[in-house]
């Protein structure tokens, strides 16, 4: 059967970057469809919704964040956020308002394409446990009897741990913000307390270290400097 052509929709008011990376994508298989600010996004939006958004921040009239607030209203299509923001703070924003993933100009396009690529697995492929469990590679959580194992060895989590590896496990590939880990995991008192996720992922990793000897999860939870934490989504 053939592949399904994956369709992008990229939102960039630059007209020389637009143009680079939409015939980039298109010379990689996919549809594309461009805007060059928020209320042609929108439209495009509505015409055809895509299975992916790549999303300017700075844009002339609706911004980029007014862009994200109007998907994620109701879709949950992956949106990376292609940007000159670097800022910690613009990240943990866009972020917090939907975006899976963010990518700070100038890039890759080597580094786009994993990006692209790991986001439309989650939404083409991704297979579905009937059991509800949730599972990357060797590591696996079933959570109607709150069992984590790395193969065929129980790895014992406290409660905080296991509620942890459950939300990253649930968003696997996208970044994580330290906000939502700690809003999810703690409560909405602990949102500011950062510190705690540093001690906690790092019992976390030495736990799934014992129970894997060949160091197949070695790099599975990946931190985001300033901002959170992922797991790999292609592991």
């Amino acid at each position: 059967m053939t592949e399904r052509r994956a369709s992008i929709l990229l939102v960039e008011d630059d007209d020389g970057t637009r143009r680079a990376v939409a015939s980039n994508l298109e010379g990689h298989g996919y549809g594309v469809r461009a805007a060059a600010d928020g209320e042609e996004a929108l439209v495009l939006w509505e015409l055809r919704r895509p299975d992916l958004i790549l999303l300017d921040l700075g844009l002339p009239g609706i911004d980029g964040i007014g862009v994200l607030r109007r998907v994620r209203r109701d879709a949950t299509t992956p949106v990376i956020i292609l940007s000159a923001r670097g800022e910690e703070r613009d990240k943990v924003e866009a972020l917090d308002e939907g975006a899976d993933d963010y990518l700070a100009k100038p890039f890759g396009m080597a580094e786009l394409h994993a990006r692209v690529r790991a986001a439309l697995r989650r939404t083409l492929v991704r297979d579905i446990d009937p059991t509800g469990a949730l599972q990357i590679g060797t590591l696996r959580l079933d959570p109607d009897r709150r069992l984590v194992t790395v193969g065929d060895v129980e790895v014992r989590l406290t409660p905080r741990e296991y509620e942890l590896v459950k939300v990253l496990l649930a968003n696997a590939g996208r970044v994580v913000t330290r906000g939502r880990l700690l809003r999810a995991v703690w409560g909405t008192a602990y949102a500011e307390e950062g510190h705690y996720l540093h001690v906690y992922v790092g019992q976390i990793r030495r736990k799934l270290a014992a129970a894997d000897p060949d160091g197949a999860l070695a790099d599975l939870f990946v931190a985001e400097p300033g901002v959170g934490y992922r797991i790999r989504g292609d592991s």
